[in-house]
């Protein structure tokens, strides 16, 4: 089998890094996070219109570059190099993915909305009880005439305070865990009823707590598909951020490497001492396997159901903890200093901490897997 990029892939990834490179430096990104709006709008912007790249995973037909899962991946480990705060997993990869599987004159508004810098979407899904239960929701949208009104709560919404638009998950019918009953809707985030209130992350990303109360929509932002789409789009987000990963191990690794090179003990650099060589060569080593299983999982999205979700599981997995062990070999290898705002190393490790937990920890998606195997 051929792992090789194509060579328009090739110069997808070497023109976001050059953009990135020139952009997105650690001291940037640090006056980006610590704004009153925690990004820099110009370069969300800038990856619309003088890129292309909020396109490339859109087909030719709505102006996009016709590229996909691979596509996504490949953007999301060179934003994951420079810890990237922009919502593209967000707007492009979860709204994208959902719009797409529309169609129809919805996609056909929205998707070149996107694709020029227009429209930034928060998937709101979580709900403080649920944990990774996709299906555990409190948050219903009950039928009214043409339309439906909504009332909940979502948590942690990643992006939610620059949204344009929400894409919620709500329950339509059957009891709080059923599976059946849960819809997806793609809502004005500025409807009347919607309550957010805005906080940072830990790994300076913006998130929201959002409450919704008695919200009127539209019959026509009801995007069909139910609990298997929303499944099939979580998986494929899950993927992307282990794209994301790829990129943020290889700059633990790489931090830590070159660190070791120049930290002195008894007269001697620390790289030279053979424990530490020792764990560079184990870092190097989780942070390939990363890579191998981010791409395995990207490339098996299009298969049957059962078998997507157990290789986005087993992908998921191993990412995590391979993420765990890169982050706190750094960690310990820069000593008290790789925990601080002023390294980027901690950075990095924040990051990834929560990459080890996003969309499922290594504990659920080793659970999961189990279960599918059973059931097979």
């Amino acid at each position: 089998m051929d792992f090789s990029y194509t060579e328009t892939q090739d110069m997808l990834r070497d023109m976001l890094a050059r953009f990135l490179a020139d952009t997105y430096g650690f001291e940037a990104r640090k006056k980006m996070i610590d704004s009153a709006e925690g990004r820099d709008p110009a370069i969300w912007q800038a990856l619309a219109g003088e890129l292309g790249i909020l396109g490339a995973p859109f087909a030719e037909a709505h102006g996009g570059l016709g590229g996909g899962a691979i596509e996504n991946m490949i953007i999301m480990e060179e934003l994951g190099k420079v810890i990237a705060v922009e919502p593209y997993l967000q707007t492009v990869v979860i709204g994208g993915g959902a719009l797409k599987a529309a169609g129809g004159a919805l996609a056909d508004a929205m998707i070149p909305e996107i694709m020029a810098g227009n429209m930034i979407i928060a998937f709101a899904y979580a709900e403080p009880q649920g944990r990774y239960d996709l299906a555990n929701l409190r948050t219903t949208a009950k039928a009214d005439g043409a339309g439906f009104v909504l009332n909940g709560q979502k948590a942690v919404v990643y992006a939610a305070p620059w949204a344009t638009h929400l894409l919620v998950t709500a329950r339509t019918g059957g009891s709080q865990r059923e599976r059946d009953g849960v819809e997806l809707f793609l809502i004005d985030a500025k409807l009347p009823g919607i309550v957010r209130r805005d906080y940072p992350t830990v790994d300076g990303f913006r998130a929201s707590e959002i409450y919704f109360e008695n919200v009127a929509i539209p019959g026509d932002l009801h995007i069909p598909g139910g609990i298997d789409l929303v499944e099939k789009l979580v998986d494929e987000a899950t993927v992307a951020v282990c794209g994301e990963a790829i990129g943020v191990g290889a700059m633990l690794h790489h931090g830590t490497l070159e660190y070791s090179k120049q930290r002195k003990q008894f007269g001697t650099p620390i790289g030279k001492f053979q424990v530490l060589q020792h764990r560079m060569a184990d870092m190097f080593i989780e942070a390939e396997q990363i890579a191998s299983m981010a791409l395995m999982a990207t490339l098996k999205l299009d298969m049957p159901a059962d078998e997507r979700k157990a290789a986005v599981s087993l992908a998921k997995a191993k990412v995590s903890r391979s993420i765990k062990f890169i982050g706190q070999n750094a960690v310990q290898t820069h000593g008290g200093i790789g925990i601080t705002q002023e390294l980027a190393i901690g950075h990095y490790f924040k990051r990834g901490t929560m990459i080890e937990n996003q969309f499922g920890s290594a504990d659920f998606h080793l659970d999961r897997f189990e279960q599918l195997t059973l059931a097979s």
